[in-house]
């Protein structure tokens, strides 16, 4: 399991700059020392906010500029790989995954890892020692209420690891009470992703569509399946809206807008919900075990630098200033990030309880859980796998839903999508 006591997280600010859109990718920068550092993510307000604001105090500091390549997260994906097929990479990127197109376009970080102590499970080096890309923070699923309507309808829930955490059954049948009581249309909601849906199958002691040990094959167990049954039933309209799966209606403007009593999605909304919930209160609870108490966690993106810009080494120098423990506290602060690496302390402006209960949930979360982020990790660093065109886990369990295709049959599809993509 990941070493979990790292440091108290405080809850997210806000960011206090947009980023600016560029529209090219490399150019001037490429194959020369000379130009700005060019730097391609995808960042919203909080998220990009941060990045502009670090690089902003590193022009003031250093005199070096760095400019942000801001695209829309769909088109990062393809942006940079015909970047990298057109020997025009940016100097630097924050990344979704390791992309085995542009894989052996990366500089090996090892030695700022070495430096900075990624947290256990979230970095991975090749055969060979590369360590081709750092997370750039954490996230972790969760789950959100509408406090309000609980008080209103007069039920209790538990705040903190340390109480008696509520099973799926207490839940639900929770929920349904304050459904009922406040005339809400639904009682929960989650975020159209197998990142979500896997923490619920951990929940139901199922370890998910784990990856082999020895990377080689992705398999279920018969928990998963059944935890999947009980999450394709509550799809009933009731308990929780066919339309947010089915014709991917949006579950956050559900939750702000007061029609659901819980939303099950992750530490990243906590910034939003400071900005933009001001009609109720909201609160961030445990989430339910049966019988396991676990999260989801992982790196929400990873930073890489890029070769054959010939501003490699400005690069590094730039990644290596990011991660110092000053520099990293402040964006994390800025952005709303959980810290990816050990002993960083932040001090945010808002919701520590929020941030602190994201902690103690990565901390409770059995062995597996951690031990499959290695996996997929060593999977993508390795370059043997082929990149998936689609989510199956997600993808099967919409059939499903549906009713398209059995929950079994939708399991069997999805493994056999995943291991496709070890071939």
């Amino acid at each position: 399991m990941p070493t979990m006591n790292r440091r108290t997280l405080l809850a997210a600010g806000l960011a206090t700059a947009a980023v600016p859109a560029v529209a090219a990718c490399g150019g001037s920068s490429s194959g020369t020392s000379d130009g700005p550092l060019q730097f391609i993510l995808s960042g919203d307000a909080n998220q990009g906010g941060g990045y502009a604001a670090m690089v902003e105090k590193y022009q003031e500091e250093t005199g070096v500029v760095v400019e942000i390549v801001d695209v829309p997260y769909d088109d990062l994906e393809t942006k940079v790989r015909n970047a990298a097929k057109a020997n025009d990479l940016p100097a630097l990127g924050r990344m979704p995954a390791v992309d085995p197109v542009w894989l052996d376009r990366t500089v090996d970080l090892a030695d700022i890892a070495a430096e900075v102590k990624p947290i256990e499970g979230m970095v991975a080096a090749d055969e060979d020692g590369k360590v081709p890309a750092l997370p750039s923070d954490l996230t972790a699923v969760g789950m959100f209420l509408n406090r309000d309507l609980w008080d209103e309808a007069g039920v209790e829930y538990p705040t903190s690891i340390d109480d008696n955490v509520w099973t799926w059954d207490e839940f639900l049948e929770a929920a349904n009470t304050v459904r009922e009581k406040t005339g809400v249309k639904f009682s929960l909601t989650m975020d159209r992703s197998s990142h979500r849906l896997n923490s619920f199958l951990y929940q139901h002691g199922s370890e998910g569509l784990a990856l082999s040990e020895d990377l080689s094959q992705y398999a279920a167990d018969d928990a998963a399946v059944e935890a999947l049954e009980r999450f394709v039933a509550m799809n009933d309209d009731e308990v929780m809206p066919r339309s947010v799966w089915l014709t991917e209606e949006d579950p956050n403007a559900m939750f702000k807008t007061g029609q659901v009593t819980a939303y099950y999605s992750g530490s990243w909304q906590i910034a939003d919900f400071i900005a933009n919930i001001a009609d109720f209160e909201w609160i961030g609870v445990p989430m339910p075990a049966q019988p396991e108490q676990a999260t989801n966690f992982g790196a929400a993106a990873q930073i890489v630098v890029f070769e054959g810009t010939g501003q490699e080494e400005q690069a590094l120098d730039f990644v290596s200033w990011l991660y110092s423990p000053e520099n990293y506290a402040e964006i994390s602060r800025i952005a709303g990030f959980l810290p990816a690496t050990e002993g960083i302390e932040v001090s945010y402006d808002d919701r520590q309880e929020d941030f602190d209960l994201y902690n103690a949930a990565i901390a409770a979360s059995p062995a597996f859980v951690g031990e499959g982020k290695t996996r997929e990790l060593e999977l993508q660093v390795s370059g043997a796998a082929a990149p998936l065109s689609g989510d199956p886990l997600r993808d099967e369990t919409v059939k499903a839903i549906a009713g398209d295709v059995s929950v079994a049959d939708a399991v069997t599809t999805a493994l056999d999508q995943l291991n496709e993509s070890l071939a």
